[in-house]
């Protein structure tokens, strides 16, 4: 590893791994947004609507979404205005915290994600999954969950 001025430059197969993990993330996520276009949600959509429903009662505070998320408070409330509009998802008052808020999944939403999931999970699996051996996938997921492990532990810092 060449080090100039103290930066530990990446070596050339260090770089061809970041470059391939880079490319491979973008092309993914382009191809999945593809796939979802014809039901007219986006990635953070569907993201939207797995973490509802896969919440008690399909609700989730506005603040454990954004986090669940990686969004801003600002950017998910935009985020759920669309997807209210949508009648995918209701916002509810928190009785416990007059200032606290509630993303609840609606019964249409409760069925998109019914109608979707099916296509999106194939395409995940054509896409990615299917593509690996089950070898080569639990190399990735154990190559992957010390880098996941690291990036929630240093999400909230900083």
């Amino acid at each position: 590893m060449d080090t100039q001025n103290g930066t530990r430059w990446l070596s050339e197969e260090e770089q061809r791994a970041w470059r391939a993990h880079l490319e491979v993330s973008r092309l993914l996520m382009h191809q999945l947004e593809r796939d979802l276009q014809p039901f007219g949600l986006t990635n953070n959509d569907y993201e939207i609507l797995v973490n509802l429903s896969e919440s008690k009662d399909h609700r989730m505070r506005m603040s454990d979404l954004a986090t669940a998320t990686l969004q801003s408070k600002s950017r998910l409330s935009h985020q759920i205005t669309r997807m209210e509009n949508a009648g995918l998802v209701r916002r509810e008052n928190c009785e416990s915290d007059r200032r606290g808020l509630f993303a609840v999944l609606t019964d249409q939403g409760w069925e998109t994600m019914r109608k979707v999931a099916p296509h999106h999970v194939a395409s995940v699996r054509e896409h990615f999954i299917d593509l690996l051996s089950p070898e080569d996938l639990k190399a990735l997921r154990d190559s992957l969950t010390p880098v996941a492990e690291h990036l929630r532990a240093t999400r909230g810092k900083g």
